[in-house]
């Protein structure tokens, strides 16, 4: 799946991880048009950001 089918708010990996520990889980956060990325923010640290291009491969099958 690519992060641009996410919904905001919609948690995530960012490699194929079963049983993910709090600091591998991402969220996904609006479209930064300037950019032209989407903004993700980790979920046990909303300061740290990153942007993703919307073709980024993403896993939601997760257990956390």
């Amino acid at each position: 799946m690519t992060i641009k089918e996410l919904k905001r708010g919609d948690f995530f990996t960012k490699k194929a991880i079963e049983y993910p520990t709090e600091s591998q889980v991402w969220v996904r956060g609006e479209y930064d048009r300037s950019s032209r990325k989407y903004e993700c923010h980790r979920w046990d640290d909303v300061n740290r950001i990153c942007l993703m291009k919307a073709d980024a491969q993403v896993f939601t099958d997760l257990l956390f």
